[in-house]
C-alpha cells in the first residue's frame, strides 16, 4: 500500500526496533517527516538513520521528557499530524497467576503500556485540536480483546488502551482527530524470539501449541502491522475512528485447533 504523507509530521514511540521501527519506516517512506523516539539512544539513532527520520530520545514514563519531546517537534515544525503510541513492555519472568504477580511489575507495565499513551495523547491532542486535524494510533494487542493467562498486567493495560482509544475518538472527533488502535496477534520480533520462536526461548516448547491457534499457521511480521498502520494514517481514511483493528492471522476469529 502507498499513501501520500508529504508535509505531515509523525512521532512514533518505541521506534528503535520491532513494530515501532516498521511503522516509522513505512510512514517515512511514504513522505512523512518522522520522529523516531525510544529510550535507547544508540538504537534509535541507528533506526532513524536507516529510515530517514529524526531520532528523539524519550522515556515515555518521564513527563519532563515527554514535554521536551513535544517542544522539540513544535519548535521545528509547528505541527504534529500523526502520533503512534507503540512503546510497550510485557513481563518475561513473571508468567504467574495473579496472587503471585508482583505489584512492582504491575506498576511498571501499566506505566509504559497505558499511562504513557494517556500522557502522549493528551499532549498531542492539544496540538491537533489547534490544527483541527490529526491521527492518534495506539498499538494494543489481542490480549486486550481476548484475555490471556498469566499476563494480568499486560492484559489489563491493553484492554484499558482499547477503551482509552474509543473514549478519545468520542471526545476528539468533533475536532477532526481520528483515534484508532491496532491489536496485533503474535508477531515475530526480538521479544517473541526470547519468549517463543528462538530455539532458546523461555517457552519454546509451547510454540506449536500457540501456532495451532492461528488459522494462517504462522506469526505475523512487523511489516504486516506497519501496513495496517499506514492504512489508518492515510489521508484516504476519513471516516474510521474509535476502531480496534485486529491483525492476528485469524487467532481471535474462533477456536481453530482440532480436538
Amino acid at each position: 500500500m502507498q499513501a501520500n504523507l508529504k508535509g505531515q509530521v509523525a512521532l512514533v514511540t518505541g521506534a528503535a526496533n520491532g513494530i515501532g521501527k516498521a511503522i516509522a519506516d513505512i510512514l517515512a517512506s511514504n513522505g512523512a517527516t518522522v520522529f523516531y523516539s525510544d529510550i535507547d539512544q544508540s538504537a534509535v539513532a541507528r533506526a532513524a538513520k536507516e529510515g530517514g527520520g529524526q531520532p528523539l530520545v524519550l522515556d515515555v514514563t518521564d513527563k519532563s521528557q515527554i514535554n521536551s519531546a513535544f517542544k522539540t517537534v513544535c519548535e521545528q515544525f509547528q505541527r504534529l499530524d500523526i502520533l503512534v503510541n507503540n512503546a510497550g513492555i510485557n513481563t518475561l519472568k513473571h508468567r504467574v497467576t495473579i496472587e503471585e504477580f508482583p505489584r512492582e511489575e504491575w506498576d511498571r507495565i501499566i506505566a509504559v503500556d497505558l499511562t504513557a499513551a494517556y500522557e502522549m495523547s493528551r499532549m498531542a491532542a492539544k496540538i491537533m485540536k489547534g490544527q483541527r486535524k490529526g491521527r492518534i494510533l495506539n498499538i494494543s494487542s489481542i490480549a486486550g480483546v481476548v484475555p490471556l493467562r498469566l499476563q494480568c498486567a499486560f492484559t489489563a493495560a491493553k484492554a484499558g488502551l482499547n477503551n482509552l482509544t474509543r473514549a478519545m475518538a468520542i471526545e476528539l472527533g468533533k475536532d477532526g482527530i481520528l483515534v484508532n488502535a491496532i491489536a496485533p496477534g503474535s508477531i515475530m520480533t526480538d521479544g517473541t524470539r526470547k519468549l517463543f520462536y528462538g530455539s532458546d526461548g523461555l517457552f519454546h516448547e509451547n510454540v506449536q501449541r500457540m501456532i495451532d491457534h492461528i488459522p494462517l499457521g504462522r506469526p505475523g511480521t512487523t511489516e504486516e502491522i506497519a501496513q495496517a498502520a499506514l492504512f489508518l494514517a492515510a489521508p484516504e481514511n476519513t471516516y474510521l475512528t474509535g476502531h480496534i483493528l485486529v491483525v492476528d492471522g485469524g487467532w481471535t476469529a474462533g477456536y481453530h485447533r482440532d480436538f
